[in-house]
């Protein structure tokens, strides 16, 4: 998976107003502070050419899970015909609205609310490769630790936010994203321990709020997985010249892992299961390690098994299947 073609080529002229060992040294920076300052509230990209580098090195990935998450989401709700409105809260660069773009969502109003002004007027020049898309874009200062400032939204996402903020702010931060979103609540973390672990406060705490759960969850009862253990799904992300180039990477892609959770006002009938690894293929069979509605399990489904078999061989990790 990639970048549309156009924002892939807007992402690539933007940052050969540098040479390529401005972008190498700020992208070490930029880097550093991810590993080292987040979750604590600092401000981490913060300079044009810090944005710059943001977006040759973590707008694929972020769009890609996004995307990922969104066909997750629109398998349980039928898809996205009645979203006329979508906010963005920690819109970045505008990763989660492209996104939503290839995934044939067009809302009359797409409200991107972002606290550093450096990212906002990356995505805002981004937007204007995609002219129609830019006539429906709003873009708004806002730092979200300190509220929505009573916007609303049909759709709320939020990607790769929570885990920057400290956890008193992130209740709060997630208070607010709730009360903004008028159908549905998307929230996209890293797909590492912490991540999967923040997800599961939200999840708790928006239960109690009377939320329900769409994806990924087959269920709304206590998550049943070991404590060592954590829910979290994978996309290939392509990469190119520059991106390679500023990871000192060989590999023309990467697999980004992320952890997702799709909350909804309404209730919907979600799939028996949910697969949370990597299915198992041997010669006639393939194993399944699975999240249902009643109990994890792992399944071994065998060529005899027909249909169960052939939704087997074309299921992936992440994918909701229901089996006989």
């Amino acid at each position: 998976m990639e970048l549309p073609e156009n924002l892939n080529n807007a992402v690539n002229i933007n940052a050969s107003a540098w040479r390529p060992q401005e972008l190498k040294k700020a992208a070490a920076a930029v880097s550093e502070r991810y590993m080292t300052e987040s979750g604590s509230g600092k401000r981490l990209v913060v300079s044009e050419i810090d944005a710059a580098v943001y977006a040759v090195m973590r707008m694929p990935a972020t769009y890609c899970a996004v995307l990922s998450a969104l066909g997750y989401t629109q398998e349980v709700t039928g898809g996205f015909d009645d979203i006329t409105s979508v906010l963005d809260a920690g819109a970045g660069t505008g990763a989660a609205a492209w996104a939503l773009r290839s995934a044939g969502v067009m809302p009359q109003e797409m409200i991107c609310l972002e606290r550093e002004a450096a990212m906002s007027r990356l995505g805002q020049k981004f937007a204007s490769y995609d002219p129609v898309f830019e006539q429906r874009m709003k873009w708004i200062s806002r730092d979200i630790s300190r509220g929505l400032d009573g916007y609303k939204a049909d759709m709320v996402i939020s990607s790769y936010m929570l885990n920057e903020l400290t956890g008193e702010v992130r209740k709060r931060a997630v208070s607010a994203l709730w009360e903004s979103a008028g159908k549905i609540l998307l929230l996209v973390e890293p797909g590492t321990p912490v991540g999967y672990d923040n997800l599961m406060q939200v999840r708790e705490q928006l239960l109690a709020f009377g939320a329900h759960i769409a994806a990924p969850c087959p269920h709304e009862d206590k998550c049943r997985l070991e404590k060592d253990d954590w829910c979290h799904f994978t996309v290939r992300v392509q990469r190119n010249r520059l991106h390679k180039m500023l990871k000192n990477a060989d590999a023309p892609y990467e697999d980004e892992k992320f952890c997702y959770m799709a909350f909804t006002r309404d209730s919907f009938i979600k799939c028996s299961s949910r697969i949370l690894r990597h299915p198992v293929t041997e010669k006639g069979r393939i194993t399944l390690s699975l999240c249902s509605g009643s109990e994890n399990t792992v399944k071994t489904v065998t060529k005899k098994q027909g249909e169960d078999y052939r939704l087997a061989r074309k299921a992936k990790c992440g994918d909701g299947i229901f089996l006989k």
